[in-house]
């Protein structure tokens, strides 16, 4: 009996011994990924801000800008794109909304983000596009990897539709979570206009062929990413906008369109952060807490095992050794 339940726990053992590994290395890569479907909304102010009036072409401090950004899978595409790719693929059609203290629009820029569900890498395929116009993204935007690491990554500006360097600044401490915090600064850089803007009987998009003026933009983006899930838990950008020259400006050389200090409001903060952590959690169990488990078990079994067999093969207690008779004599 000994020997047949050590057999049986040496096999336990080997099975979770190879389990831990198998789970970390490849289940993990392959279970985990963004789903299709997500649905996000973050709203984001910039209390105070300067903002241009367009009826007056005046530059004015105002108490509040705020920017609306949703985020919304379209599972249609994505299985439309993965049939091509044969990888998963998630789509992403997000809309940035900027609008005054009054709640009027000052201006929106729609994107399509196509990326690889499990590494967040970019996939090009058709439809890929910031404000209607085609790009070709290198490196990440909105979401970072999963086990995020302590380095500089590619990151995407869709104002510029070019990607730069975010730089890994340390590891921090945000409301009790260990997060990385990253930086990019994008220089003053000549961009295109957004296609909607409050200009009443003008077109956005010849603008600067009719005016000869032109939008530039400049802005330092800040990110605390925890790692684990590579979402972001906290973004804030300093960030200031011009037209430069041309008749628009009636002989001015620059006026300011926007300037302020983006943080994300208070209650989507809250909310983002204990999103995060419960997902954290999830990612832990795959990634560290059940692999480490299952080879300690693995341990255990194997000691218990040898234990038994090595009780197994101890020689049988014999009984003492009887006296030598006497002979009989006849």
């Amino acid at each position: 009996m000994r020997r047949r339940a050590s057999l049986v726990l040496l096999a336990l053992a080997v099975f979770f011994g190879a389990l831990a590994p198998v789970l970390r290395w490849y289940a993990f890569p392959r279970l985990v990924k963004i789903p299709p479907s997500q649905y996000q909304e973050m709203v984001l102010e910039a209390k105070p801000a300067t903002l241009l009036r367009y009826d007056t072409m005046e530059a004015e401090q105002v108490d509040k800008v705020t920017i609306v950004q949703t985020l919304k899978g379209n599972v249609e595409e994505s299985e439309k794109i993965e049939r091509d790719a044969g990888r998963d693929v998630v789509v992403w059609d997000a809309l940035s909304y900027v609008q005054g203290p009054d709640g009027s629009m000052v201006s929106q820029i729609p994107e399509r983000y196509i990326f690889d569900a499990h590494t967040q890498a970019p996939v090009h395929a058709t439809g890929e596009s910031v404000d209607g116009d085609a790009v070709r993204r290198e490196g990440i935007e909105f979401k970072w990897p999963f086990l995020t690491e302590k380095r500089d990554y590619e990151y995407f500006d869709a104002q510029t539709r070019t990607s730069a360097p975010i730089h890994y600044k340390g590891t921090r401490d945000f409301r009790g979570l260990e997060v990385y915090y990253f930086e990019q600064t994008i220089p003053w850089t000549k961009v295109p206009y957004p296609k909607k803007m409050p200009l009443p009987g003008i077109d956005a998009t010849t603008l600067e062929k009719q005016t000869g003026t032109t939008r530039w933009y400049t802005t330092k983006r800040m990110f605390w990413i925890e790692p684990l899930t590579g979402a972001p838990v906290n973004g804030e950008e300093i960030h200031t906008e011009e037209l430069r020259g041309g008749s628009l400006l009636g002989g001015r050389d620059r006026v300011t369109v926007f300037s302020g200090h983006v943080k994300i409001r208070e209650d989507y903060l809250d909310h983002t952060v204990d999103l995060v952590a419960s997902n954290r959690t999830t990612m832990l169990l795959l990634v560290s807490y059940l692999p480490w488990a299952f080879a300690t078990l693995a341990l255990l079994l194997l000691a218990l095992s040898l234990w038994l067999e090595s009780r197994s093969r101890r020689p049988a207690d014999r009984p003492p050794p009887r006296p030598d008779r006497e002979p009989v004599s006849a």
